[in-house]
This record gives structure tokens, C-alpha cells and sequence, in this order.
């Protein structure tokens, strides 16, 4: 049954990018948040929200943006949860962020409960035009973001890179999966393509990054602990080479000793992903005009 024209226009949902923006709470000195503005309204599932860091006093112009997207192995998850690790940091690592100058974007995406690939990648490209729409709203730069992700998070980031390397000038990937081709039945990847990788092998091979790799690639950093049970290291090793064999830049760091979600690491070497992901986020936006 269809309905009428005027009440299918009553009942269609505001555009989120008209909405306006809830008032900031404080977390922590200096910072400003944002929390749970909706982004996206599908039909037929939840709206999608996600949380703006910002600093409270930006300086210097619009602000260049960071787009964290969250782990949990696509079917859970929390969007302002970098890890176990660094849950009790105080101030958190996106309120670090926000006071180093940074606008930080934490986006809910579609889980694997709620939609198959490429429902995830779609819903982060509809986070970069959100920004765009907001942009002067937010005092925010959508020329000047990187993407960065940790597992489940650094997949999709790694993903969000490369097929919009115009709209994102880096992408920091945190242990995360780069190739689903192989991804047998009842696993999260399999979760993730609706299907064992070898029944669904076109989707299996879009939604791998090592498989998405040209030389438009934006810089690459791959941080992964050599001792990962989870994604195995060559995960990040294969990327950063394929990227690298298309002419592409990509530093790949292998964490020694380091597990998933860097379980296993003394808490000055976590201190020291964090740092050096941030360095690069510097580096990223400064060596594109």
C-alpha cells in the first residue's frame, strides 16, 4: 500500500544536516562536546548519531577533522570507545584530541545485526557529506580529515580512505582486517558479507582494502602487535605493501608483543600508538595543500 503524496511528505524524516546541533557538554578543560547527533535516517532501521569533540576556544581557522571509527567486530561496539586501553585515561584520548586542536567525529554506523556490506561503508561516506553540510555550523575543515579506526573500525577507515581519497587526506588503521576473501561461515567477517566469502566473492573482494588499493591513496599509517590472535599481523603488513606497490605512501609499524585491541602492552607503549598516530595525523594534513 502506498500512500498519499502529501502524507508520504509529512511523515518523511528532517534532513539531519538541518537539524539543529544540542548543546555542548564539558568532559574535560578546554573541550566541548557534541553528543549523539543524528546524522542519517534510514528507512526501516535506527537514525545514526555520532559525537563532535571540539576544542573549546579553536584558533586559527576551521578546524581539521578526525573521523574515528570504533571496533567490535562489526556487530557491536560503542562510537567514543577507543579500547580497553584507554577507557580509564583522564582526560579521555578524544578529549586529548579536541585540546591538541583537533575536531574529533565519532559516528554509530549500521552493525552486521543490521545490514551487510556495504551498508557500513555507505554510512561513513554519509558522514563525510554530513561534515561538508555542517561544516561552517561547526567551525570544521571537510578538506582536511583523517580517517582513523581501530579492528572492526580500522577496516572501515581503511575502506573510507580509499574510496573517497579526495575527501580524506590520511588514514590511521589500528589492527585492523585488510583482506575478506577467505573469511570462512559462522565468523564475524562472514557476519559482516551476509555470507561465507567464497559464496559472496565480488562482495568479499569489495569490501577487502587490500583489494581497493590504487596509487590516489591517501598516506597510510598501519599500527599492528606482532602478537595479534585475532587479525593476524600480516593483515596490516599486506596492506601497507599494496599500497605501497601502487605508488602509494604507507608506513607500517608492527607493535612487538602487542595483541588485539594492544592487550599485552606496557601502558607507556600504548601511550606511544597514540602519539605517533596523532604525529601522523599532523604530518597527513600538513603535507597536502
Amino acid at each position: 500500500m502506498s500512500l498519499p503524496p502529501k502524507l508520504a511528505e509529512f511523515l518523511a524524516p528532517p534532513d539531519p544536516a538541518a537539524l539543529p546541533l544540542p548543546p555542548a557538554a564539558h568532559p574535560a578543560d578546554g573541550v566541548r562536546l557534541l553528543r549523539a547527533v543524528p546524522y542519517a535516517v534510514h528507512d526501516g532501521s535506527r537514525p545514526l548519531e555520532l559525537d563532535v569533540w571540539l576544542p573549546e576556544e579553536p584558533s586559527g581557522g576551521p578546524l581539521p577533522v578526525i573521523v574515528f571509527v570504533h571496533g567490535g567486530a562489526w556487530r557491536t561496539g560503542l562510537r567514543d570507545d577507543l579500547g580497553p586501553r584507554f577507557r580509564a585515561w583522564r582526560p579521555g584520548p578524544f578529549a586529548r584530541l579536541a585540546q591538541a586542536g583537533f575536531a574529533v567525529v565519532c559516528p554509530d554506523y549500521r552493525l552486521s545485526g543490521e545490514a551487510v556490506f556495504p551498508a557500513q561503508l555507505d554510512d561513513l561516506t554519509e558522514v563525510l557529506s554530513w561534515l561538508r553540510a555542517r561544516a561552517a555550523g561547526l567551525g570544521v575543515d571537510p578538506d582536511r580529515v583523517v580517517a582513523w579506526g581501530e579492528s572492526a573500525g580500522g577496516h572501515l577507515a581503511a575502506l573510507l580512505a580509499l574510496t573517497a581519497p579526495a575527501d580524506v587526506r590520511g588514514c590511521v588503521v589500528w589492527y585492523g582486517a585488510t583482506d575478506l576473501t577467505a573469511a570462512p561461515p559462522h565468523t564475524p567477517e562472514a557476519a559482516l558479507l551476509g555470507a561465507a566469502a567464497a559464496d559472496v566473492p565480488e562482495r568479499a573482494r569489495a569490501a577487502s582494502p587490500v583489494a581497493r588499493v590504487t596509487a590516489d591513496a591517501p598516506p597510510f599509517l598501519v599500527l599492528h602487535g606482532t602478537d595479534d590472535a585475532i587479525i593476524p599481523v600480516g593483515q596490516g603488513e599486506a596492506l601497507a605493501s599494496a599500497l605501497r606497490a601502487a605508488g602509494a605512501e604507507a608506513v607500517f609499524r608492527p607493535v612487538p608483543g602487542g595483541d588485539h585491541l594492544w592487550i599485552g602492552l606496557p601502558e607507556e607503549e600504548v601511550e606511544h600508538c597514540f602519539t605517533a598516530s596523532l604525529d601522523f595525523v599532523r604530518s597527513a594534513l600538513a603535507a597536502r595543500p
